[in-house]
Formats: structure tokens, C-alpha cells, sequence
């Protein structure tokens, strides 16, 4: 047969793809190492019951915790298989967490409705041994004791490294499991469930803390606590500040100096030293009554009291607001809400907070955006993004200072940074991201464009948060382009 000029190429592709499936093979049986069935050191029967395992394996059923699937037999959960002179062990199931799920399945993640444990999504030998151990709940390690002795602390460093100047809160030596239930869930939001506590604050303090201690009644100048929030002003576990302290807090408050706001109290109830507390705070905070008032766009909530949306004393996050940056919202704009049963939510929206892009007093443009069009989105994602430093709080500011960022923002989240130039660079090198101009006309826009041209603000069900929830492949891609060659605009 004659050779043509295409049979070298062709057997250069088949020889690529040879040793592409032998890597793949190799990559797919190192891989699956872990998962395959243990060779078992001596011939067994396929008939073999849990009492001959126990003839080995005795130390198994022997501990202070015991699993109780251990009293079903040993075949419950593993299975004997001979090929020949080969016998092997393996699980009933696919995965030690399918195995596990048989008997808890109220622990599958997939079906529970709340802040999950995130071990408990797919990982249980990660906390737990399955047969026994010396600690209850067949745990690998207590849940107290210092760095290497906590098994809470193999990912929490909660209490490891407190500054000089700080505090820490005596409880963690008791155990984590004081406060905390890890496989407690339930709605999303409530404190109790968000942080898996075994009750809500204040009745979880005051089980340990006696609100008539004199000592106590001191500390707070008198004014009425026993029924208050105590994690709005101190943080459960370490403070860079005394008494823990949280990270933000009201200037009076941070000095001590209470009777700027409160009169003594009465009948065993707070008394401010004005009649309510909005017209209180705009004798310091009048700045923000000009704002409210002279804004374009009004926001109603900032209508009402200040104390709707801010905490008076401290908080966990700048701008004092009185749950956290996105409940404080999501209370009024249930719309909103709802966007959290998607997959893929964007991360300053329903993490670092609603007023990280949002003006929450009033603003001059829509939707009380802080910046117009793509500028708003470009601020973090543009190439000419550069957050300023706040080095005495430890934090980043963007928007001339107005929205405060931790210290780690843009590494801990990898925030994309486009290599745009001249409006052009995403997704693809030559991709325009703003109005395309008519060519004879500049003054005329031939086609709107725009972040929001493709993608959602807010959450979405893929992963590049796309308009209609679309998926991220060229199918998108030809809602525009008829011809992905040319890349022409589909009319």
C-alpha cells in the first residue's frame, strides 16, 4: 500500500492517545489504591462469619466507645471475597461515608437543611474511628486539650494563637463540646445552628456565668444584661482586645464612657439619655442624616431607627450591623433570600456582606450601587484594583474607604483579577467587556454590553454565576455568536 503524507500524523494522534489512556490507567489505579479491596493476609472461606474475625481481630470490639454496629457482626459492614488463592476485604459499600449513611442517614449532607459540619459531607473517618476508641462517640481524639491532644483543633486553631494584649475565654479548656454539638443543624441564620451550639446565647453563657455575680453587675455599670445577646459584645472564644471583647466596636462604648447614651436604669429596663435611640445617635452621627436625606435613591430602611439594622455596643464586622453583613438584609429583602437555594452564590453578597456593593443609606445611583455599570464589579476584579490598606485595624478598604475588607480578602477567596485592556480581554483575549461603539459614530452604542450582559450579581446555579442560570460551555456562547468561527454578533 502507498504511504500517504497523512499516515505519519495520523500515527503520531493514535500513539498520543496510547499513552494518554496509560497514563490515565496508571493515574486511575494509584489513585484508586485507597478504595480497592485489602488483600487479606490468610485464605478465607466466602462463608466466613464475625466470629472468626474476632479470632484476629478482638481488639475491635474492646474499648471505653464501642461502634454499636460491631454488636451486628462484622459482616455488616464488610464483605469477604475469594477469586482462587486470592482473598480479599471490602466495605458493602462504594465509600466509607455510603457505608455510614445506611445506619445515620439523618447525617446525610445532601438532605439536611442548615449549616453542615464540613466533614460531615463526606468524610466521617476524619473525626471518627469505625470500630472503637477511648474517647465517646467513637472520636479519634478528646475534644479538648491543647493543639496535638484536640481533635477540633486538626482544622480549628480557635484559642491557638492569642495576642499578647487579648484574651481567651476559659471555657475552651473544658472541651469544645461544652458549647458546641457538632452535627446540629436547623435553620439557616439562628446562631444555635450556624455554630452547632448545644443552646443559644444568653441561656448557653448563664449556664455557666451567674448574671447576680456582683462582680458581673459592675463590669456592665449597673445597666440591665441578663437577658441580652452576649455574643454581640464578646466573642466565645479569643479577643485581640480584654474580656473578649469583639473586633468592632461604638466608640463610647470602646471608652468606657456608657452614660453618653444611657441614663441610670429603671424598673430593671435600659434608659437612653434622649427619648429614642435615632435622634441619640445623629447628635454624633449627623453625616449620616445629610446622606439619608439628600440621597437620589432612598433606601426606607434607613428611614426608621439605627438601631433596626446597627448594634449600639460592638459587633463582629465594620459598620457595627446587628446580626452579621447579609441577615441584617435578607430580613427585609426576602427576595434575596431565596437566591441562597442556589449552588453557586457569589461570594461578597452572601458572605462579606450586602453593603460591600451597596449604599445601605442612600445613594445617587440605582439600586443604591455604589458604583455605576462594570466600575462596581471592576473594583475588585478590574487590573487596576488596588484595596488600601487600614494597617491599624488589619484591614483592606475599598471605594475611598466606605467598604472594609479582612486583611486575607483577595488571596483566602482568589479573587480573579481580569487582564483587561482598552475594554477588552474576557473571556477571551480579544472579547469585549463594555459598549461596543458604532465605528462612524462613537457617540452612538451598536451593542450594550457589560458584566451584567453575562453574568448574575448575586448567586446562580453554575459556576461562573451566568445569566439564566446557563451552564459555562459554548452553548452559552452562542446566545450571541451564530458563527463561533467569525464570531459574529447573531442577529
Amino acid at each position: 500500500m502507498k504511504a500517504t503524507a497523512r499516515q505519519p500524523e495520523a500515527f503520531l494522534q493514535a500513539a498520543i492517545r496510547q499513552s494518554l489512556l496509560i497514563s490515565l490507567l496508571i493515574g486511575f489505579a494509584l489513585a484508586g489504591k485507597l478504595a480497592t479491596a485489602a488483600t487479606h493476609p490468610v485464605p478465607l472461606d466466602k462463608n466466613t462469619d464475625s466470629a472468626k474475625c474476632i479470632e484476629c481481630h478482638g481488639d475491635k470490639a474492646k474499648g471505653k466507645a464501642v461502634h454499636s454496629a460491631i454488636a451486628l457482626g462484622c459482616t455488616s459492614c464488610h464483605e469477604v471475597r475469594v477469586n482462587k488463592d486470592v482473598t480479599r476485604v471490602k466495605l458493602i459499600t462504594t465509600t466509607p461515608y455510603g457505608l455510614c449513611l445506611t445506619c445515620h442517614a439523618d447525617k446525610n449532607a445532601a438532605e439536611i437543611k442548615g449549616n453542615v459540619h464540613s466533614p460531615n459531607v463526606r468524610d466521617c473517618l476524619k473525626c471518627h474511628d469505625p470500630h472503637t476508641s477511648d474517647n465517646k462517640n467513637e472520636l479519634l481524639k478528646p475534644m479538648a486539650g491543647d493543639e496535638k491532644q484536640n481533635l477540633c483543633l486538626s482544622c480549628h486553631k480557635t484559642g491557638v494563637n492569642v495576642p499578647e494584649k487579648g484574651s481567651r475565654h476559659a471555657a475552651l479548656d473544658m472541651g469544645c463540646d461544652s458549647c458546641h454539638t457538632t452535627h446540629k443543624t436547623g435553620n439557616t441564620g439562628t446562631a444555635e445552628f450556624n455554630s452547632h451550639l448545644t443552646q443559644a446565647s444568653p441561656a448557653l453563657c448563664i449556664s455557666c456565668h451567674d448574671v447576680k455575680s456582683a462582680e458581673l453587675v459592675k463590669a456592665h455599670k449597673d445597666q440591665p444584661f441578663a437577658t441580652a445577646d452576649c455574643v454581640t459584645c464578646h466573642d466565645p472564644h479569643q479577643s485581640d482586645k480584654p474580656k473578649l471583647m469583639q473586633k468592632f466596636l461604638h466608640a463610647p462604648f470602646a471608652s468606657g464612657s456608657c452614660e453618653t447614651c444611657h441614663a441610670p436604669a429603671k424598673d430593671g429596663k435600659v434608659v437612653l439619655t434622649q427619648a429614642s435611640a435615632k435622634p441619640l445617635c445623629l447628635t454624633c452621627h449627623d453625616d449620616k442624616a445629610k446622606q439619608i436625606a439628600a440621597a437620589k435613591v432612598q433606601h426606607p430602611g434607613a428611614l426608621g431607627e439605627c438601631t433596626d439594622c446597627h448594634n449600639s455596643h460592638a459587633s463582629k464586622s465594620p459598620g457595627l450591623p446587628k446580626t452579621d453583613p447579609v441577615s441584617i438584609c435578607l430580613t427585609c429583602h426576602t427576595d434575596q433570600a431565596e437566591l441562597l437555594k442556589k449552588k453557586v452564590h457569589h461570594q461578597p453578597a452572601f458572605e462579606l456582606g450586602c453593603a460591600s456593593c451597596h449604599e445601605a443609606h442612600g445613594s445617587e445611583r440605582e439600586k443604591l450601587l455604589r458604583a455605576k455599570g462594570n466600575a462596581l464589579c471592576l473594583e475588585c476584579h478590574g487590573p487596576e484594583s488596588k484595596a488600601q490598606k487600614d494597617e491599624a485595624n488589619h484591614l483592606l478598604t475599598l471605594f475611598s474607604g466606605k467598604v472594609k475588607l479582612p486583611e486575607d480578602y483577595f488571596k483566602k477567596n482568589r479573587v480573579v483579577v481580569l487582564p483587561l485592556r482598552y475594554g477588552v480581554g474576557h473571556p477571551t483575549a480579544q472579547h469585549p467587556v463594555q459598549d461596543i461603539l458604532d465605528p462612524t459614530n462613537a457617540s452612538v452604542v451598536k451593542t450594550p454590553l457589560g458584566c451584567l450582559s453575562c453574568h448574575q450579581p448575586h448567586a446562580s446555579e453554575g459556576s461562573a454565576l451566568l445569566v439564566k442560570d446557563q451552564a459555562d460551555n459554548m452553548s452559552f456562547c452562542d446566545n450571541c455568536h451564530k458563527n463561533r468561527l467569525a464570531l459574529t454578533k447573531s442577529k
